[in-house]
């Protein structure tokens, strides 16, 4: 999916929103542990309850492989079902890959030639050879985390050099000179506020995958304020907050309705901004 098809489905849905798949075998509902494949059910569920609200869903990996064989195939399971039900949704593997060259080019076989994912997100810390493998596939998206929604966050990304640059400033400089706005994404915590202000400045033209709306505080005004940009430029994730809205038989429902929530606010704001 490309940078244009991305932004006419958000103009189609009127939605911007991306739900998070962090789906905890300890936290879906009872009943559902009676099923063959629990986390595979759990997320069919919410995946059709939600998937006319959203333009994107981000299974995290980390919930997946903390159950081993199982848990990746459920992973596989869903990111297949995803794409034969709904072809036109964007598929995010939350992987945060990031290693020397050849593992890299491993890790972006794994998730582009096997799987066929959309995007995956990628540490840059280790620096150019680490992210380039990702970047051999024209039709894929890399996503590069640049400034984080947790609290540690301050600890590397907003310290300065003696020049006065903050280092998740640097990264994104530094990192457009290997791709385009049309492969390239970074992730931007909802928590950062006004600092979107400053990552406009950088990447005026880039979309951002906002994760930190909902359960862990970020304002969804506050990111569209500072973040939005004449092509919306915006995918904002949220996930406990719509797939852990209710644990009884009627938990896809519930979801559906916190999903509409998000997204009759999300088509105010695009009205706002005159893209709709």
């Amino acid at each position: 999916m490309n940078k244009q098809q991305l932004f006419e489905n958000i103009k189609r849905k009127k939605s911007f929103l991306c739900v998070g798949l962090d789906t905890d075998i300890k936290k879906i509902p009872p009943h559902l542990l009676e099923y063959k494949e629990p986390i595979f059910s759990f997320n069919k569920e919410i995946i059709d309850a939600t998937a006319d609200l959203c333009v994107a869903y981000k299974p995290n990996l980390a919930f997946y492989e903390s159950l081993g064989v199982e848990g990746w195939m459920a992973f596989e399971k869903t990111v297949r079902y995803i794409k034969e039900k709904y072809p036109d949704i964007f598929i995010i593997a939350d992987a945060k890959r990031g290693d020397i060259g050849n593992t890299s080019e491993m890790y972006a076989r794994s998730f582009f030639d096997h799987l066929n994912i959309d995007a995956v997100t990628v540490a840059p810390y280790m620096g150019e050879d680490s992210v380039k493998p990702f970047l051999l596939y024209p039709e894929k998206w890399v996503i590069v985390l640049g400034l984080t929604s947790n609290k540690g966050s301050q600890d590397f990304q907003l310290t300065a050099d003696c020049n006065g640059e903050r280092l998740f400033k640097k990264v994104m400089r530094v990192s457009q000179q290997w791709a385009s706005d049309e492969q390239m994404m970074y992730v931007v915590g909802a928590t950062q506020g006004r600092l979107f202000e400053d990552v406009r400045k950088i990447v005026p033209d880039h979309f951002l995958l906002v994760p930190g709306v909902g359960a862990q505080g970020g304002s969804l005004q506050e990111v569209a304020q500072y973040g939005m940009n004449s092509q919306c430029g915006l995918l904002v994730n949220s996930s406990r907050q719509i797939i852990y809205a209710d644990k009884s038989e009627a938990f896809a429902q519930v979801a559906r309705q916190q999903a509409q929530t998000v997204q009759q606010q999300m088509s105010e704001l695009l009205k706002a901004k005159g893209i709709l």
